[in-house]
């Protein structure tokens, strides 16, 4: 201690100054030493590539790898440095040795650099050689030497070396020039790429190839010499060929790659993508779009999801179309109508409120409702349908009735619980239609919601009869990433496992397209839940399927918006759907969650809960099912003593009536259930003399009663009038609906007149009344 503190006593200056030098060369390299930017990298869940996005300066440069192959590090070590592993940033000897040859030659013939200086020279941008900036060199690399690991420094100079044109780093020049990833490389390859940042002008493909073999093969040499490699390995490598052409890199993903360069610029991404399913879905999508493209039909867009992770197994963003029709368009994140898409949502919700039952028959008649008309798709009624069959033959009329029942706003606000981003306007903007497509939303977020409408079934058992607060969670691309379902709660925040599972199995019953009827007699066949949807104008095709393990979501379109006849989610997206399914493993159905189902009496004819009349089965129903209303459809009727006519007490003999519980409809459900239902049978009149029938009499004012022909009649501006249909019911009350052969055209209550201007020729007047009162005219219209 008395040392030194003589020491500081006696050379205080001399200590300052080496202090200061030791500070100075402490901090005299660069935290970090590259700051170039480098390519965006996006690998799949086995680490292979899936496609790149060059630097912003041009260059070809990854990030950074974790780690060096073998095979190149003693390749590398051999041709440039020795003794790597034995300097600590210099050797003095091979200094020396370059400047002696150096000077006699009068020129630069050789460096003498270690590999720890050309890291240091490759940081520096390669500035001009001289001895001065030699000597930076040596005290840059032996403070890297203090710093860094052998291991990091070659790390950072494979990353860096330059190896010819824009391409930078060993793992790009790996792909550019073998297509291969660095650890596949042989020991001929190796060599190959070791050799190039010394000359890296050598490496156009096709040329200068005889100075680059006599290199690559001086340096297998010395590896044999060296006892790396043994003489059979030596033989083979000296017989491989070099690269004749360069690779292009994989574009496996490229829409996600895309995606992923917007948000993550110059990283090395590791996403949950399975490589093999990829590469297979690419080739369907390849296929289906030879086929649809013969309609004009340019883009569509696949994704996969794993129900239970929600990681992206599959990501297809379009086909492999031209730029013509947008072929960068993402058409996984585009917003597009959504068609039909949205019903089992809106059918679970009823479900879930004990507003509908599953075979609960709902009104499928013509309709409008605030100027508002909609169409089934097949322009025909069914009078009165299943509420799961509407479902699941996609019509529109009863879901539109079904909506304004549960109510718009209601729905709307539903509809926030799934996080569809674009859905973001108010019930009033929408209105109605919001049913049938009158919102937008991406093949993403849609499969995102079938995802959390599958997962809730599958935790409520996991869960002991509990759920999570956030089924409907974002899905996710990255490998090592795991979603949070939110915490656990005992109801959940909208729709519960019983309705849920009802909407499900509802949906396994979807027609597929007709060449695969007998689908599901096939042993191999999965039991799917899917949706299709059409948008107006035939501009989106979708088609939506779900299991207990798997989500498939796929679009069919143009993705300029353009509308083509034969486009739609059945026809042009459900094909797809299935035989991307039929590349998945093959997946166990939903267990079905029994403690959030009750059983019940259900009419068997209507669907709705059972009266005592009612003949009725055994069925399983939503917990809030008991709040729906019992079957309006079936009463009980008097009968005269043959069962021909309706009678009452006040005009027949108690002795001869006979009691009989009779299924009926309203008159307008019932006109077109009739025509669709072959066993439905009519109310039969009422005996004459008996009171009902005399207070429900129809009687035409025009046409009168005998005539049969009306003539058409012109105005002083030349225009056809319309002809006026008139009639009186004995019942004020009654509501009466017109028909003009067999197309409905109104209902009138209290004053009973229409006005229609049909063109010449014949028609059949038809008019019915509430409680089935039928009369027809034949009339010739000239």
């Amino acid at each position: 201690m008395e040392k030194l503190k003589n020491i500081i006593k006696t050379h205080p200056k001399k200590l300052i100054v080496l202090l200061v030098l030791l500070v100075a060369y402490y901090f005299c390299l660069p935290k970090k030493l590259f700051n170039e930017p480098t390519s965006t990298v996006v690998l799949a869940s086995n680490n292979e590539l899936l496609g790149a996005v060059i630097a912003d300066d041009g260059q070809w440069r990854f990030p950074k790898s974790d780690s060096i192959p073998i095979k190149f590090q003693q390749a590398i070590v051999q041709f440039e440095d020795a003794h790597f592993y034995k300097h600590v940033g210099f050797n003095p000897i091979s200094i020396y040795k370059a400047f002696q040859q150096n000077r006699k030659a009068g020129k630069v013939v050789r460096g003498g650099s270690t590999l720890t200086q050309q890291v240091i020279r490759l940081s520096r941008k390669n500035k001009k050689r001289s001895y001065i900036e030699k000597l930076k060199e040596v005290i840059l690399a032996t403070r890297l030497e203090f710093r860094h690991s052998k291991k990091e420094i070659l790390n950072l100079y494979a990353s860096n070396a330059p190896f010819g044109g824009n391409v930078v780093g060993l793992e790009m020049a790996s792909w550019r020039y073998f297509g291969l990833k660095p650890a596949q490389l042989s020991w001929a390859e190796s060599a190959t790429l070791a050799v190039l940042p010394n000359a890296p002008s050598l490496i156009y493909p096709g040329k200068n190839q005889q100075k680059l073999k006599v290199k690559r093969n001086k340096l297998l040499h010395k590896l044999y010499k060296e006892a790396i490699i043994d003489s059979i390995t030596l033989e083979l490598a000296l017989a491989e060929e070099l690269p004749q052409k360069p690779y292009r890199l994989p574009t496996t993903a490229t829409h996600l790659t895309q995606e992923i360069s917007k948000k993550y610029k110059g990283n090395r991404i590791e996403t949950s993508l399975d490589i093999h399913l990829q590469k297979q879905v690419n080739q369907l999508v390849k296929r289906h779009y030879n086929r649809v493209k013969q309609n004009e039909v340019f883009n569509m867009a696949v994704l996969v999801l794993d129900v239970k992770t929600r990681k992206v197994l599959a990501y297809v963003g379009n086909s492999p179309t031209d730029k013509k029709h947008q072929k960068n368009v993402n058409n996984i994140l585009s917003r597009r109508s959504t068609g039909s898409v949205l019903k089992p949502f809106l059918y679970a919700s009823m479900l879930q409120s004990g507003d509908l039952l599953p075979q609960q028959l709902v009104s499928d008649i013509p309709t409008e409702i605030a100027g508002y008309t909609p169409k089934n798709f097949n322009e025909e009624y069914d009078g009165a349908v299943p509420a799961n069959e509407a479902l699941t033959r996609s019509l529109n009329i009863p879901a539109v009735r079904m909506l304004q029942r549960y109510g718009l706003e209601k729905f709307r606000e539903d509809l926030k619980e799934y996080n569809i981003n674009h859905i973001d306007r108010s019930a009033n903007h929408y209105g109605l239609s919001l049913i049938l497509g009158g919102a937008e939303a991406s093949l993403w977020d849609l499969c995102k919601t079938f995802a959390g409408m599958s997962s809730t079934v599958n935790h409520f058992e996991e869960l002991k009869h509990q759920y999570y607060s956030n089924e409907f969670v974002e899905p996710t691309y990255f490998k090592n990433k795991k979603v949070s379902f939110g915490t656990i709660v005992n109801q959940p925040k909208n729709i519960d496992a019983g309705s849920w599972f009802l909407t499900l199995e509802t949906l396994t019953n979807v027609n597929r397209v007709a060449t695969d009827q007998a689908w599901k007699y096939y042993d191999s066949a999965q039991k799917i839940a899917w949706k299709t949807g059409t948008s107006f104008g035939n501009r989106d095709a979708w088609a939506i399927g779900t299991n207990a393990n798997y989500v498939v979501g796929v679009w069919v379109g143009n993705s300029d918006g353009e509308g083509r006849a034969d486009l739609t989610g059945v026809g042009s997206a459900s094909p797809l759907l299935f035989n991307v399914f039929n590349l998945l493993p093959k997946s166990d159905w939903f267990l079905e969650p029994f403690e959030a189902l009750i059983e019940e009496d259900i009419c068997t004819e209507s669907g709705y809960l059972a009266l005592p009349i009612c003949p009725s089965t055994k069925k399983r129903i939503p917990q809030n099912g008991l709040k729906s209303k019992s079957c309006p459809y079936h009463k009980e009727i008097l009968l005269s003593k043959d069962n021909l006519y309706r009678v009452t007490a006040n005009c027949e003999d108690i002795t001869s009536i006979s009691k009989k519980t009779w299924f009926s409809l309203p008159a307008l459900m019932a006109y077109y259930y009739k025509q669709n239902n072959a066993d439905y049978r009519q109310l039969p009149r009422f005996k004459t003399g008996c009171n009902p029938l005399e207070n429900n009499t129809i009687s035409f004012i025009f046409p009168k009663d005998k005539q049969t022909k009306v003539s058409l009649t012109k105005g002083f501006d030349g225009k056809t009038n319309p002809v006026v249909f008139k009639l009186v019911h004995n019942n004020t009350e009654a509501k009466v609906y017109w028909y003009l052969n067999d197309e409905f055209l109104k209902m009138t209550e209290n004053y009973h007149e229409i006005a229609v201007t049909p063109k010449k020729g014949k028609y059949t007047l038809t008019v019915i009344d509430d409680l089935g009162n039928e009369v027809k005219k034949s009339l010739e219209i000239n």
